[in-house]
């Protein structure tokens, strides 16, 4: 249905954009709508690969299939709108969401319902550790590097963060796997996984994965054209658009985390939370820097003072909440009313 959605759009793409900006919008939401419903599908495949082979490989299927649609929609939007600092908003953005939208509200709700909820703390130092790295390298010290040398930071960003992402890898499957890992002990989470319906098979999920991923990127290049003409009609801060992006790819997260917690299963929030902000910063910045320098694009990936104060507080935050074990209302309290100032502040800036 997505699909034919899309096709029907563009069929009529010339008499639609001729409606001006609010018929533009109007679109923009329907084909956002269609590309969320696909990628929800999307993560529904990667769920049934990861319920077949487990953690911590199967949250890494959720996170970097997110991540690619992430990548996709990005370059498509950035090929017809020239806005430098749409990939930087954009990870700072998912890291908001992912740090402070997801573990925020999965905590809240979940310690509401079963108080204290345990899960490995060497997962949470991890990633902590792991994302605030990236994201200094990549994201914060660029703004003390010489204009014209920028680029060949660019090239020492790339090489960096694969190297760490590569380690991290072979460490999360391998020697560190106990980290993301967490032996339930109750007999209802046993029940739970004994009652799941069959998984699809594996060929099959993999092939709607790739069907999924290639259908977003066609709305996506649809969406783009309708967006790019509100925005020029409307003057709408890129900030906005990120939000959007980031929003995109978060949404299958969004439901999945939300049912972990609510059946007691933080490691699973965590490894989803914290492993899609990691994947985000280090693998979207090094994708995005190297489609940049080959297509000539401007990209500006330095944050504002805002960004880096409200990055800086959300990882000494999650720092101090996930290093104990466990979860409760209080702490997902903390990380949702940041994630609400992050919102609020994105629209007083616009």
């Amino acid at each position: 249905m997505a699909l034919f959605a899309g096709l029907a759009i563009l069929s009529s793409e010339d008499k639609l954009l001729a409606g001006g900006s609010g018929a533009a919008f109007v679109i923009f939401a329907i084909l956002l709508v269609a590309i969320v419903t696909v990628s929800v599908r999307v993560a529904r495949h990667a769920e049934a690969l990861a319920q077949r082979i487990g953690d911590p490989y199967g949250t890494m299927i959720l996170t970097l299939s997110a991540v690619l649609i992430e990548v996709v929609i990005l370059a498509i939007i950035m090929s017809s709108e020239n806005s430098p600092t749409l990939v930087r908003d954009t990870i700072y953005a998912a890291v908001m969401l992912d740090i402070n939208g997801i573990i925020g509200l999965s905590a809240l709700i979940g310690g509401l319902k079963h108080g204290e909820q345990p899960y490995n703390d060497d997962s949470g130092r991890t990633y902590s550790v792991m994302i605030m790295t990236a994201m200094g390298l990549s994201m914060i010290v660029p703004e003390f590097v010489p204009q014209a040398r920028l680029h060949l930071y660019s090239i020492f960003t790339i090489f960096a963060m694969l190297t760490l992402y590569a380690l991290f890898v072979r460490m999360q499957v391998g020697r560190h796997s106990g980290f993301f890992r967490y032996s339930y002990a109750l007999a209802k989470q046993q029940a739970d996984s004994d009652g799941k319906r069959r998984p699809p098979p594996f060929v099959f999920s993999i092939a709607m994965i790739v069907v999924g991923i290639a259908i977003i990127g066609f709305l996506a290049e649809v969406m783009s054209t309708f967006l790019n003409a509100g925005i020029r009609a409307t003057g709408i801060s890129p900030a906005l658009v990120a939000i959007v992006v980031a929003a995109i790819s978060a949404a299958p997260e969004i439901l999945t985390a939300l049912r972990a917690a609510l059946k007691n299963r933080m490691q699973a929030v965590i490894n989803i939370a914290m492993g899609a902000s990691l994947s985000t910063v280090i693998l979207t910045v090094p994708a995005m820097e190297a489609l940049a320098m080959y297509t000539g694009q401007p990209l500006l990936m330095a944050m504002t003072p805002l960004q880096t104060v409200m990055v800086a507080l959300t990882l000494i935050v999650a720092a101090i909440n996930l290093n104990d074990g466990e979860t409760n209302a209080i702490e997902g309290m903390t990380h949702f009313v940041l994630f609400g100032a992050f919102i609020i502040l994105t629209i007083l800036a616009t």
